[in-house]
């Protein structure tokens, strides 16, 4: 693949970030968008897009990934923002994208994690000539899914019960300041030292608190793939699926579960070990990303796009229950 800086201009500044083509090609080929997760993301999520972007490119598309604001050479700070402004970053670098002769306008599309559950159905709604959405453990309720983490990762930590508790008790006095719109002072007035937010985070989280993707699900008008991690303790996956069922006809809808992988898509021997994490993305990084993952996000892209072949959403890799942590 060959990868270009790219700049694009907005209302508040530059947006950086890397366009990746197949190093040949002939016609004009496919477009898949990444939409970010939470965090200081930059352009190739330092290195850990690259597995999946050589795999598109392998089979004929490109990818657009940015820089997030205040990111790498991105103008703001996306802790200022909200998920409809990010929505909205989104739509520029779609509107850019689609006056790139490189680019097939009837096949641009999304990708998105985590966080991305909140944007990508914003988008589709002001976009309706988005070609498809492939998205990976999003969360539904920003609310209910902090509380499902704190739980999930307090377990795995080996908390007891009554530890828990406490501390939910303690969110939900926190979560009542910020539904409070209570200052950052105020907070600090009754915050845990040892569990103090930034003031650049408050402001995030004040603006964002009430984000729930349910009633967005209905905004989608082209296939929908959803992939599940069995190793996510971020996210009830178990919450996600059923809404979407609920929400997305069956006809647009397919969902892909994998019980080996963990939120960020990290194959089992990789989930718990942040030293092999780091090593294989320096010494093998096409192995840093679930296998399976990848064939399935490729599988789903030439289910869609197959000549005379209409779209039938299905599970790919039927399982039998199994626990889901997020």
């Amino acid at each position: 693949m060959k990868e270009t800086r790219i700049s694009i201009p907005t209302s508040y500044g530059q947006l950086t970030g890397i366009l990746t083509l197949p190093k040949q090609h002939s016609d004009k080929v496919g477009l898949v968008v990444f939409v970010h997760g939470d965090g200081p993301i930059n352009a190739s999520y330092d290195g850990g897009y690259r597995p999946l972007w050589e795999k598109l490119a392998m089979a004929g598309y490109a990818s657009l990934s940015l820089d997030k604001p205040g990111v790498g050479g991105s103008s703001g700070n996306w802790l200022d923002q909200t998920m409809e402004d990010r929505a909205q970053d989104v739509l520029t670098a779609i509107e850019w994208a689609r006056k790139e002769p490189s680019i097939d306008q009837d096949r641009i599309g999304l990708w998105g994690a985590s966080q991305a559950g909140w944007v990508i159905p914003n988008v589709v709604k002001q976009d309706p000539d988005i070609a498809f959405s492939i998205l990976v453990s999003p969360a539904i309720n920003w609310i209910t899914q902090n509380r499902y983490n704190t739980q999930q990762e307090m377990l795995q930590k080996g908390y007891t019960e009554e530890e828990i508790t406490a501390r939910q008790l303690y969110n939900d006095q926190v979560l009542q300041l910020i539904r409070n719109k209570a200052t950052y002072d105020e907070y600090k007035l009754m915050a845990n030292k040892d569990q103090l937010i930034s003031k650049e985070r408050w402001t995030f989280i004040v603006n964002n608190v009430e984000s729930d993707a349910t009633d967005g699900l209905v905004s989608f008008q082209s296939p929908v793939h959803l992939v599940l991690g069995g190793q996510d303790i971020n996210v009830d996956v178990q919450e996600t699926e059923r809404v979407y069922r609920q929400m997305i006809p069956q006809s647009l809808l397919s969902v892909t579960k994998l019980p080996d992988a963990d939120h960020s898509m990290l194959p089992s021997s990789l989930v718990h070990s942040t030293l092999k994490t780091y090593a294989t993305a320096l010494f093998s990084p096409r192995k840093l990303m679930d296998a399976q993952y990848l064939d399935d996000i490729v599988q789903f892209l030439n289910s869609i796009h197959a000549v005379d072949q209409p779209f039938v959403a299905h599970i790919r890799f039927p399982i039998d229950s199994f626990l889901l942590k997020f």
